[in-house]
């Protein structure tokens, strides 16, 4: 791995030293693709105990960090408490070690060993596949650790990443990459780059194949470019179907789980709540039931709210909802249950607490917004318009047994993944792809016929 100064440290110049390392990743690619699959699969698998147990080099100064440090420092820049890092480094540690699951559900059960050689046959068929990139390009974002498991497959599908790392989270992606190496894979698999916008641009730019993440202004310069694969927001959402509406009392834990694990700072939070009609009646139950998660120091065993290390954010996600709310339409059902204003600033962190909206109209500023923190709404809409209404959404919780319904949701383009039933759209599976599928790509398909058998 070429040599960087401590994680997050941007240096003046340092895209001429992403443009250095790119120039020399055709090596990087080669001792990568020299490595069995089930090998990589194997350190995987170790790379994930090292990272949930073990001390870990911090920089290139011989200084090494323990789980616990990691935990602290990661706090204390992202702003998530203590309870939601450990979370994050559970759910990374199994990416880690559920990675065979993974790949089958990202190549459809493909046997590895083709990717291997390259060539072969399933179920009597010949098949082959190669890499249509040397490097992938990842520009990392602040807001969850989590986001990391996207690009970590790359590894055991034997592309090496290029990593630029979000400002505020800088030491989950160096960590990885930490692990992985003690674990033994070539640290020539990775380029950690702490660069600034122009280095960003010249990793997008350069790679054969990239991933991006950020507002809908980032994914928007990028929708025209298959070889960059933008990740936005989710608008997730859930819609309770009119087979079910009066049953909404058993799905409340599912509702409020939707919308605030992990602090509410993920694309698969529910950022709308679709019912044909109660709508009030849910809301009222909703909020009063967040309004129980209270601000609280980091290392509370308590805490679930996670703080804003950028007050700004904190200030633009509260005037939003401000400037939402005053368009005619919209109640904000959590302001009776609290007791001071939504936009906290504490000696631990500045915090937007819960926020369940409810809406007269799926066309209202608020029925459809994302924020980092809890934050939903509650629309009513007839369930006849809700599929067509509700726009694109990277999951979709269903809460209905009408198959005339789910089978529309299932032909819909709409949606990214769909839960059937009460799941909540943060619930992982990791057989299934979480957005996009990165095996198909970095890797094509090609005809092939011989006169031997493979």
């Amino acid at each position: 791995m070429p040599e960087r100064a401590s994680p997050g440290i941007d240096q003046p110049g340092e895209w001429r030293l992403v443009r250095r390392d790119l120039a020399r990743i055709s090596e990087s690619f080669e001792i990568l693709q020299a490595i069995p699959t089930g090998k990589l699969l194997e350190i995987c698998r170790k790379a994930g105990e090292l990272f949930m147990n073990e001390r870990l080099p911090l920089g290139s100064g011989g200084e090494t960090e323990s789980p616990a440090d990691f935990v602290e420092r990661l706090s204390a820049t992202s702003g998530l408490p203590y309870t939601l890092c450990r979370k994050n480094m559970a759910k990374i540690h199994q990416v880690f070690t559920e990675m065979p699951s993974i790949l089958r559900g990202l190549t459809r059960g493909l046997d590895l060993s083709i990717l291997d050689r390259g060539v072969g046959a399933q179920d009597g068929v010949p098949i082959s596949y190669h890499p249509v990139t040397r490097s992938l390009g990842v520009v990392l974002p602040s807001n969850s650790p989590g986001v990391n498991s996207i690009w970590m497959p790359s590894i055991p599908l034997r592309i090496p990443v290029v990593l630029k790392p979000g400002r505020e989270e800088p030491w989950t992606p160096w960590r990885i990459i930490q692990a992985f190496i003690a674990a033994g894979c070539p640290p020539q698999a990775f380029t950690y780059c702490p660069t600034d916008h122009e280095g960003s641009n010249l990793i997008l730019n350069s790679c054969g194949r990239s991933l991006v993440f950020g507002d809908q202004s980032t994914i928007a310069q990028y929708s025209n470019n298959p070889g960059i694969q933008a990740h936005g927001p989710g608008w997730s959402k859930i819609l309770i179907g009119e087979d079910w509406i009066e049953r909404w009392p058993e799905f409340l834990d599912i509702l409020a789980a939707s919308v605030t694990d992990n602090g509410g700072r993920s694309c698969i939070n529910t950022s709308a709540i679709l019912v044909p009609r109660k709508g009030r009646e849910i809301a009222q139950a909703l909020a009063q039931k967040l309004s129980a998660m209270k601000p609280l120091p980091p290392s509370d065993e308590g805490a679930c709210l996670s703080a804003f290390a950028n007050p700004r954010m904190a200030e633009f996600i509260e005037s939003s909802i401000e400037d939402g709310l005053a368009a005619p339409g919209a109640d904000d059902m959590t302001a009776g249950y609290r007791e001071g204003p939504r936009y906290l600033k504490t000696d631990y962190g500045h915090f937007i607490l819960p926020t369940v909206i409810f809406c007269e109209s799926i066309d209202h500023p608020l029925a459809n917004r994302e924020f980092l923190c809890p934050y939903t709404s509650v629309v009513e809409i007839p369930q006849a318009q809700m599929i067509e209404k509700m726009g694109y959404s990277l999951v979709v919780t269903a809460l209905s047994e009408d198959s005339d319904f789910i089978g529309k949701l299932v032909l819909s383009p709409m949606v990214e993944r769909l839960n059937i039933g009460p799941i909540p759209t943060t619930h992982v599976s990791w057989d299934q792809p979480h957005e996009g599928n990165l095996f198909e790509f970095l890797y094509k398909r090609r005809a092939i016929q011989s006169s031997r058998p493979f």
